[in-house]
């Protein structure tokens, strides 16, 4: 097991730890957990940045990753809900998106394609950190409460799930009916949404063509 897929599988074990210190009562237990989701998703950025400077980027990885994601912040808004600190509505879209997304990477590997994460897809993720970080943070510091801050987050959030969810769908239809796709190893295709992708064979024609 490599470091990037270490660090996924600790923000996974960092979710029932959140919850316990978000749900307990008791003094600044609720900035424990702030603390205590903030570093995991500090993961979230390590895991990617050693992945590619390691060229430890693997399938296993790729599909590790945002089921880490969202088991972390869906975990972190239900929680939110059951304290009476974000609408309900609004979190069933958010938690809703996470699973409709879901079905469609489960649909996409069986037709042997991994989904990445969109550009939109990783604003939305940087979106909910900052949601719940201020939500939380609110019953501490005034400040955040008179400007806002907590539930104007909360409806970005809701917006970027909302479209980031409708780019990949529509980009994973548009390259099933296209055929474009980017071979990788083990035959395992991966496209990025959003983002151009350039056929393995295509280059190669060209190195061979530059020759």
């Amino acid at each position: 097991m490599n470091l990037p897929i270490t660090l996924t599988l600790l923000r996974i074990f960092f979710v029932p730890l959140l919850v316990v210190l978000l749900l307990t009562k008791g003094e600044n237990l609720d900035l424990w957990a702030v603390g205590v989701f903030l570093l995991a998703a500090t993961t979230d950025l390590l895991d990617g940045y050693f992945a590619r400077r390691r060229r430890q980027i693997t399938t296993l990885g790729i599909l590790l990753d945002p089921i880490a994601d969202k088991l972390l912040t869906s975990a972190a808004f239900i929680s939110l809900v059951e304290l009476g600190l974000a609408p309900a509505w609004m979190v069933v879209i958010i938690v809703g998106r996470e699973f409709a997304v879901s079905g469609l990477r489960s649909i996409a590997s069986a037709q042997g394609y991994v989904l990445k994460a969109s550009e939109l897809g990783k604003t939305k993720m940087v979106m909910q950190v900052a949601a719940v970080t201020a939500i939380v943070l609110q019953e501490h510091v005034l400040i955040l409460q008179r400007l806002y801050l907590g539930t104007i987050l909360l409806w970005l959030v809701v917006l970027f799930a909302l479209v980031s969810a409708g780019q990949y769908f529509w980009d994973f239809r548009n390259k099933l009916e296209a055929g474009h796709t980017r071979p990788v190893r083990d035959g395992v295709v991966i496209f990025e949404p959003g983002k151009k992708e350039v056929e393995d064979t295509e280059r190669e024609e060209r190195d061979v063509a530059a020759h």
